[in-house]
């Protein structure tokens, strides 16, 4: 391998406490048409892109380009948070304080949540590699990871698009340490469960008591036969709202749900800034 390792990240969490370093986080929130459901996508074990996310908010314009005046509609601030404090839909049942405090606790989840990307600055024509992902923050119970070849919501694509191959299983690593396969084997084995994308299962952060979550993924790659500059980022999908105790509601039947239902915005994708790895 050569050149040195680069490191491509969102910004830090404000804060992990040991026991608090409570795993990777999110509810993955992954659309039909508008909808969420922060189970990530357990019958779809495929290759992802962030496009299908019409559920999620996002946190800055920067990955909304060229989208022009539709970049505003899916900031968290106007999808997502102002959909709480002016108490629509399941939000109604809390008083004016409980939504303030429920959107302290999101925003605070959102300051806590990131992304890192550690790649080589330049690796050789069909080289194989190693790169990491590792996550902070979320919600839990499951956050989606992948590689992709743009910092933008609609417009990126799986990394294998830019020339990239994924050679082997991801290394899933969740928030207890420990190798997890159980979403990766339910592809069967014959198709091949060397995906750009996965699901980490297991997460839980807590808003109230500054707990935050981690996990790592690791993606053994292959560079393009040819020479040339290859992008490379990586994407972070999670939830917000389970991540404080004002977040959620207990179903009878499905369990703890999120309080703003499946047509709220509260999940979202961020992603680390590409990275120009030179193939030479």
């Amino acid at each position: 391998m050569k050149g040195l390792t680069r490191i491509a990240r969102s910004t830090r969490p404000r804060s992990l406490r040991g026991a608090g370093w409570v795993a990777a986080a999110a509810g993955l929130a992954f659309a039909g048409a508008s909808h969420a459901y922060p189970g990530g996508t357990p019958g779809f074990q495929t290759d992802a892109a962030p496009y299908c996310a019409s559920c999620h908010a996002s946190r800055s314009e920067d990955v909304l380009a060229l989208a022009g005046d539709r970049a505003g509609k899916e900031l968290a601030e106007s999808k997502h948070l102002a959909v709480i404090l002016q108490g629509e839909g399941g939000y109604a049942s809390l008083s004016p304080a409980e939504r303030a405090q429920l959107v302290e606790h999101v925003k605070a989840l959102d300051a806590a949540s990131t992304v890192e990307l550690k790649a080589p600055e330049s690796v050789k024509p069909g080289e194989v590699f190693k790169v990491t992902v590792n996550v902070t923050g979320g919600a839990g119970p499951v956050v989606g990871v992948g590689l992709v070849d743009a910092a933008h919501r609609w417009l990126a694509r799986p990394a294998p698009s830019a020339g990239w191959t994924v050679l082997e299983p991801p290394a899933i690593t969740g928030q207890d340490f420990k190798e997890q396969t159980e979403w990766l084997h339910k592809r069967p084995e014959e198709l091949g469960r060397n995906l750009s994308f996965v699901n980490v299962a297991g997460i839980a952060s807590d808003a109230s008591k500054n707990e935050w979550g981690r996990a790592s993924v690791t993606f053994t790659l292959r560079a393009p036969a040819t020479a040339g500059t290859v992008p490379l980022a990586a994407a972070y999908w999670y939830g917000t709202e389970k991540g404080s105790p004002l977040g959620t509601i207990q179903d009878p039947i499905r369990g703890r749900l999120t309080r703003g239902g499946l047509a709220a915005a509260s999940g979202r994708v961020i992603f680390t800034p590409v990275l120009q790895v030179q193939v030479q």
